[in-house]
């Protein structure tokens, strides 16, 4: 099907899954609990230096349950904060809490970057059998699956995805674009304000949301 909006669609899901590979998640280091107070107070109360120091502190110490004292920044007034909350975010949701399935994840995502597809979804699968609550390994099979063009399976995997991180822009703005795919124009809408209100710096999201309500207007007027 043929939409107006294609050259947009395809730098939103670029945009929206491959920078996955941009924000390579770290290894969880061991902290004190008062290393670890620290950084989320520098995270919500600091300076702008602070709130830096703080985020990167965090995205070596955390955990993806410590992405929800991130969002918040995505709106900072300082765009450097943004952008480093953005990347903190990707490697905060990269990280199960086990050391074990965080070096498996890894490698996953080393075989995503070598183009072993096969095996990258063989090794994610692995990783959801073992740790199902783990949401971000359900997103990297979401997008092998929309690489290899299986979006119905890619459609599934995000619904999970959202099932346990809601906020999860990069799944809300991948199933918007199968959506439209499908001419699920309204559906698409939501989901992807949805992701914009959670990261209003995702490229070309605005402009995807402009072109969607002129798609469902126009829609709406064909029917009439």
């Amino acid at each position: 099907m043929h939409h107006t909006f294609g050259p947009v669609l395809a730098k939103l899901s670029l945009c929206a899954w491959v920078l996955l590979f941009a924000y390579p998640a770290q290894a969880n280091e061991s902290a004190s609990p008062s290393d670890y107070q620290q950084a989320q107070e520098d995270v919500a109360h600091g300076n702008t230096a602070q709130r830096i120091n703080g985020l990167n502190r965090l995205s070596q110490i955390g955990t993806a349950a410590d992405a929800s004292t991130v969002y918040p920044l995505l709106s900072d007034a300082d765009p450097s904060v943004r952008s480093v909350a953005q990347a903190v975010i990707w490697q905060l949701w990269g990280h199960s809490g086990d050391a074990a399935i965080d070096r498996e994840y890894q490698q996953g995502v080393e075989l995503m970057s070598a183009g072993d597809l096969t095996h990258a979804i063989d090794m994610f699968t692995h990783i959801i059998e073992i740790q199902p609550v783990f949401a971000e390994a359900w997103n990297k099979r979401a997008t092998l699956y929309f690489m290899i063009g299986q979006y119905d399976l890619s459609i599934l995997d995000c619904e999970e995805v959202l099932k346990r991180v809601p906020q999860h822009f990069g799944a809300l703005s991948g199933y918007a674009r199968m959506l439209v795919d499908k001419g699920q124009f309204e559906r698409a809408l939501d989901y992807m304000e949805r992701a914009n209100l959670i990261n209003p710096q995702m490229p070309n999201a605005a402009e995807m949301i402009l072109q969607l309500r002129k798609q469902i207007s126009a829609k709406k007027k064909n029917m009439v």
